[in-house]
């Protein structure tokens, strides 16, 4: 209900993306650091358990940063497997999704701008149990589209198109919540297809991070980047606000 509860201690403030997965020795935070370039699990009491620094990764799928010259990553989402491996999106520097094992183990990069894949800022990633064998479903954001993969990184095809930047999905039931960057939530059933667009906006500032609350309208997005549900299938969607901003859509 937006009541403030706690700060969890050691939380780095760079998280770009985290998930909140509950595994055989309890419930933890999964999160990607976009600075610090590392891949961290926690307890939810802040208490970290695995640190998985870019130096696991190959130095094959990374970019050399233009002003300082070093080879790295730009982590943006996270996900977890059925088996407890671990996947992050590179999607601010190589378009990559780097594989962990549970104990943060390197096992494979798969993506990248080339063919099959041709990624584009691949920005968020979820695992998608609307199918056997689950697969991961992600948003390619500068494409304008929504892809799946194969736990082992096989690119399976586009589930929608012609999206507006999405930024962010969830799924709930048969169907995944797209958040796009520039003022929509758009909802996909199973097949792709599109049931319902929530929060449409089209006023200036829309996509930026910058327009002030008092322009703010109750029900209609600013630049939706993270989506979430409660065990009730209410939908929340965090917003790339200066100023914070979460909407909260009641499920009927």
């Amino acid at each position: 209900d937006g009541r403030f509860l706690r700060t969890v201690p050691n939380a780095p403030e760079d998280f770009h993306g985290f998930v909140i997965r509950r595994q055989p020795d309890g419930e933890f935070i999964y999160g990607a650091r976009l600075r610090g370039q590392t891949v961290i699990k926690m307890t939810l009491d802040g208490t970290v358990v695995l640190t998985i620094p870019a130096s696991s990764i190959p130095d094959d799928f990374k970019v050399r940063n233009a002003r300082s010259g070093q080879l790295g990553v730009l982590l943006t989402g996270v996900e977890v497997g059925p088996n407890g491996d671990i996947y992050a999106t590179d999607g601010y520097a190589s378009d990559f999704v780097h594989r962990f094992d549970r104990t943060g183990k390197y096992l494979s990069s798969f993506g990248g701008r080339k063919e099959p894949y041709s990624f584009n800022t691949l920005h968020k990633i979820a695992l998608d149990t609307r199918f056997q064998p689950a697969r991961l479903i992600a948003t390619d954001r500068a494409n304008n589209r929504v892809v799946h993969l194969s736990l082992d990184g096989q690119f399976l095809g586009v589930v929608a198109s012609n999206l507006l930047l999405p930024a962010a999905l969830a799924i709930s039931g048969d169907t995944v919540f797209v958040g796009e960057l520039t003022g929509r939530v758009t909802v996909l059933d199973k097949a792709g297809a599109v049931v319902a667009h929530l929060g449409a906006n089209t006023e200036p500032g829309v996509g930026g991070n910058k327009m002030p609350p008092e322009q703010w309208r109750t029900g209609f997005f600013v630049a939706p980047h993270g989506v979430a549900f409660n065990p009730r299938g209410d939908l929340f969607v965090a917003e790339f606000s200066a100023f914070g901003r979460v909407h909260r859509f009641n499920k009927q």
